[in-house]
């Protein structure tokens, strides 16, 4: 497993906010979520994406934008067209003076809007929770990106307005596969971060998966060397210029990761927590994850619930 695969095998998209938006111009809508990562593609018709700093990129049928929470920012039919709309946190969508759109605005399954027959479609999904696992990966990512979508945007288009049985699992997978695709496509094109390319490396990139699958093995990194078949000290250097980072480090951040991402389970103890991400005892993570991330992993668990 890499950090782009734990996106998805780690807290991966559940019950998903999906929504297909139909609108006429004039259109603008000011999102305001807080959400910590978005997926946006157009289907058909125009659309502009302003940042809370004036940056402005227009988005055009098939492309997919990518959007890092939590600042605000704007989707309109115009950068000059003024917001008429706020959609909150938790998606709930108002009036500039508070009055709720919900009803009013709702065209059916999944399906929004100021027109039934709108000259511009929208699809958007929204990850409400960020993933502990992915941070490494969204911090290397700009505010705004935009890709060509392809088949999988044209699938999860598609798949929005159905209501089946298992459909919210369906668009959460459908969901997982047009960001996972659009940011390998990003990193084939624009610069990737250190640890992405040090993925390729023959030497760093396999002490890297091994890590990676099989974070409760007791490695050091004389034995991670002995598994790469290079010294104790050729792996350190290598990894430390490749990574960034020493290897027990990156290891420690990988674990906590994990385990900040497992303590979110219901069925999980701190001990079974512990076991599954390679400390010895519930102490022993107690002390890593407060030492690290400032919160005891139960104060974590009871934060992490909304």
């Amino acid at each position: 497993m890499d950090h782009l695969a734990a996106l998805l095998d780690g807290p991966r998209a559940r019950g998903a906010f999906l929504l297909r938006i139909l609108l006429d111009p004039p259109w603008s809508l000011s999102i305001q979520d807080e959400a910590p990562l978005t997926a946006m593609t157009l289907v058909r018709g125009s659309a502009w994406i302003v940042r809370q700093n004036g940056d402005e990129v227009s988005l055009s049928p098939g492309e997919v934008a990518i959007i890092r929470g939590p600042e605000p920012y704007k989707v309109a039919d115009h950068p000059a067209t003024p917001p008429q709309v706020i959609i909150h946190p938790d998606q709930h969508c108002t009036t500039l003076d508070g009055r709720s759109l919900y009803e009013e605005m709702s065209l059916g399954v999944r399906t929004w809007g100021n027109a039934p027959d709108g000259g511009t479609i929208l699809i958007t999904g929204v990850y409400q929770m960020e993933g502990e696992i992915s941070k490494r990966l969204l911090g290397a990512l700009p505010p705004l990106l935009v890709q060509p979508g392809g088949t999988p945007a044209e699938l999860l288009g598609a798949e929005v307005v159905k209501d089946e049985p298992g459909q919210e699992a369906v668009l959460d997978r459908l969901l997982d596969l047009l960001l996972i695709s659009t940011l390998r496509s990003w990193f084939a094109t624009h610069e990737a971060p250190a640890w992405y390319r040090a993925r390729s490396d023959p030497v760093v990139g396999k002490a890297m998966r091994l890590m990676h699958n099989n974070p409760a093995h007791p490695w050091t990194v004389a034995s991670l060397a002995a598994q790469v078949g290079v010294s104790r000290a050729s792996l350190a250097r290598r990894f430390t210029e490749l990574v960034g980072e020493p290897p027990m480090a990156f290891l420690t951040d990988w674990r906590l990761a994990l385990a900040a991402d497992l303590l979110r389970e219901p069925d999980e103890t701190i001990g079974s927590v512990a076991r599954k991400v390679g400390y010895g005892s519930p102490f022993a993570l107690s002390a890593a994850f407060k030492r690290v991330r400032g919160v005891s992993p139960h104060k974590h668990r009871v934060g992490a619930v909304r």
